[in-house]
């Protein structure tokens, strides 16, 4: 049987960019699921009742994207809770931890990847404080591995408390082609160059990481915590 790996990302294109060539590397040895909690959308306009409905329609083609984007890579589970995009600190946050709590119950993870608490995005450092709490060992399931991963034009701009990895995946060309291929589907995120979020961007960072560990392409993460039996 094999193993689980959940990924719980804040916003759809957060899971390609945080861990995309990972994921094309293990989709044949784990099964992987994707939760999404906020939409991604909504916080990019100021008047959220006066554009409610192209708010609706936005949100509905990031789904869409996001979906196409994990199919390309071979995904087929996820979960969209799309809660409100850059307002997670008005939500309760044990709210938010009963959603991440059910999908470990239902889903029973043996790995969890998620964002990572050095991030300039409040919402992505919210996520992983849920994740935390939400993932503590108890009786129903007990999560062996957790780690948090970096989002280009997110991580890498905190620039006081920087993203430290500990661990590193060790991947190959297809992986970091598959991650490009798969975050190409979100239109609106894509920059210019010389900005991060490019098909050079995502190259360079891969190269970057994989010279930390003595190869050519990696991603990287911190190792939060690992239960071995």
């Amino acid at each position: 049987m094999k193993k689980k790996l959940l990924v719980i990302a804040a916003h759809p294109d957060d899971d390609i960019l945080g861990c995309g060539g990972t994921i094309s590397k293990l989709k044949k040895k784990y099964l992987i699921n994707v939760l999404f909690l906020a939409e991604g959308t909504s916080c990019r306009f100021e008047n959220l009742k006066l554009k409610q409905n192209q708010i609706e329609k936005e949100i509905n083609i990031r789904e869409k994207q996001a979906k196409k984007a994990l199919k390309s890579i071979g995904v087929n589970l996820h979960k969209f809770i799309n809660l409100p995009c850059g307002r997670l600190d008005t939500i309760p946050i044990i709210d938010i931890n009963k959603k991440i709590e059910t999908e470990i119950e239902n889903f029973k993870p043996n790995i969890i990847f998620t964002h990572s608490e050095s991030d300039c995005n409040n919402d992505h450092r919210i996520v992983f404080k849920s994740v935390m709490m939400a993932s503590r060992p108890n009786s129903k399931h007990t999560v062996e591995e957790l780690y948090s991963f970096e989002v280009l034009s997110s991580t890498e701009w905190n620039f006081s408390n920087n993203f430290n990895p500990n661990y590193f995946q060790i991947l190959n060309k297809k992986n970091i082609q598959d991650k490009w291929k798969a975050f190409k589907n979100f239109k609106s995120e894509i920059h210019k160059s010389p900005l991060p979020r490019t098909k050079l961007g995502i190259f360079n960072l891969a190269k970057v990481r994989g010279s930390q560990a003595g190869v050519e392409y990696a991603e990287a993460f911190k190792l939060i915590r690992i239960f071995k039996k």
